[in-house]
């Protein structure tokens, strides 16, 4: 039997030596003993972004390069392959395409959108490489999640969270893109498509116990529909200097090892990951609690 809401939220609230029990009971829902990770380059196309999210380090408001040229990806793409790498994870800012300095450097690369850009970065890698491409694109059309499809052999989107309250606050409000209807339609629709998707929540952004409950109950259904989720992050919080919300507190240890644990209860069908860059001096203790899965590990970027 599936856990319930209330179930969900008594794991996310538990305490003292119920998180040993909350732990000892994720791990018996574990179905496979090894850890696995993916040996892999980070390409990151564009920086630039229409979203401005409170928490983000990645985002620019100017580069010298709005996007990455072909030759410099395949570089880096043969250096990857020379290391060992399997995944090119290819990612970008969120409808870059929109923006005046993406725009134009697609138009003289010969591209009119940026999805038209990454199938082809997609193809040339499975052409000239071992490599094997990831792409992590921000909410998409169903047609440019077809188009993606025939060149990637996974695909991913977070969730972060399904309430729209957050909508208000610093985390997402000025933010367009993160409104959870949005990205809940992509999500689905990879399903539809039969996509392998990654998807997860984002921890201590402001959202609440029952909000948290109701993010990773949200996925639950659409993994029951669609059955193509193959993996969940559960991604902490981070402070970073310069951030809209440097001062806003991170989640606790156990406040991420009982959301794991709870992950892994309602999922024990599908990989459940914590970032270890994240986590360097804790990251043993997830496995403890239901993670079986430390994504992408590069040895270069």
């Amino acid at each position: 039997m599936k856990p319930s809401k209330d179930d969900l939220k008594n794991y996310l609230k538990c305490e003292g030596i119920h998180i040993l029990d909350l732990m000892k009971k994720a791990l018996e829902k574990q179905r496979e003993k090894t850890i696995t990770y993916s040996r892999n380059v980070f390409i990151p196309v564009t920086r630039l972004c229409r979203n401005r999210c409170g928490y983000c380090t990645f985002r620019r408001d100017k580069t010298e390069t709005p996007i990455l040229a072909p030759d410099d990806i395949m570089r880096r793409l043969k250096k990857a392959e020379s290391y060992g790498c399997r995944e090119a994870l290819f990612t970008f800012g969120e409808a870059a395409d929109q923006l005046e300095p993406v725009k134009n450097q697609l138009e003289k690369l010969g591209y009119d959108t940026i999805v038209e850009y990454i199938h082809h970065l997609c193809q040339e890698t499975l052409k000239n490489t071992l490599l094997l491409p990831h792409t992590n694109m921000g909410i998409l059309k169903f047609k440019d999640l077809k188009i993606l499809k025939e060149v990637n052999a996974s695909m991913g989107l977070m969730l972060e969270t399904s309430s729209p309250r957050l909508m208000k606050t610093i985390a997402h409000k000025e933010s367009p893109g993160k409104d959870p209807k949005l990205r809940i339609r992509t999500i689905k629709d990879a399903g539809k498509l039969k996509i392998p998707f990654t998807t997860g929540l984002l921890i201590g952004i402001g959202e609440t116990i029952e909000e948290r409950a109701e993010s990773l109950l949200e996925l639950r259904r659409i993994q029951d529909k669609y059955g193509h989720i193959q993996e969940i992050i559960i991604q902490n919080f981070r402070s970073k200097p310069g951030i809209p919300m440097e001062n806003h507190p991170e989640p606790t240890l156990l406040e991420m090892i009982k959301t794991v644990a709870a992950s892994k209860i309602l999922f024990p069908d599908v990989s459940i990951q914590v970032p270890p860059n994240l986590n360097r001096e804790t990251s043993e203790m997830f496995l403890l609690a239901g993670a079986d899965d430390w994504g992408g590990v590069s040895p270069l970027s």
